[in-house]
């Protein structure tokens, strides 16, 4: 810990612009409250973020790791918005090649938490085993990530009434489900708990 309560926070999130806005947003909001930041992303990326206010600069760092090339990544790849849709793969491919460069940036500057994207698969269990304390920062609302599922998992749901009941997937036991929205004769969803 940095001060008697000031906290240093890692963040690692996913190389698109989409994820790394919203992570630099919460980073200085964190920071104006006197936290230090270490935003960990590639060179390129970090580059094209926008400017800190002067205010800020003392307490955000950007770590630069540089991204391990793979082949079928496209030269100076290194965000999402770099490459066609049916190359990310192997951006994600790269992504997981920097496993050893942040465990090594983790060792090394003993963050007291580590905020990640949902990307790193592997990086909970990394950060746990140094004794960080970590947590999945998500982009997205949860409404979106209810209706996600293990790459794994086969979703044979094809009409509204189906995701008004958990999905075949959740392994323990919930209410949570969608209902039919009351007031449109469509088949939207609203998200809402499932009164048995």
């Amino acid at each position: 810990m940095l001060g008697s309560n000031k906290l240093h926070i890692a963040m690692f999130p996913w190389l698109a612009f989409g994820h790394m806005i919203p992570y630099l947003e919460l980073a200085k909001l964190i920071a104006i409250k006197g936290h230090k930041i270490s935003f960990v992303s590639t060179p390129r990326n970090i580059d094209r973020l926008p400017k800190l206010h002067p205010n800020l600069v003392p307490l955000i760092t950007f770590v630069k790791l540089l991204l391990p090339w793979v082949d079928g990544l496209p030269a100076n790849a290194e965000a999402t918005s770099d490459v066609p849709y049916d190359t990310v793969q192997y951006l994600k491919k790269a992504y997981d090649g920097l496993k050893e460069l942040i465990t090594r940036f983790l060792e090394t500057s003993d963050p007291d938490w580590l905020l990640y994207d949902f990307v790193p698969c592997w990086l909970p269990e990394i950060a746990t085993r140094l004794g960080i304390l970590n947590a999945f920062f998500s982009i997205f609302l949860g409404a979106v990530l209810s209706c996600a599922k293990p790459h794994s998992a086969i979703d044979d749901r094809k009409k509204p009434e189906d995701f008004t009941v958990p999905p075949k997937w959740v392994s323990f036991p919930t209410k949570v489900t969608f209902r039919l929205a009351e007031d449109f004769q469509s088949s939207i969803l609203v998200v809402h708990p499932h009164n048995p």
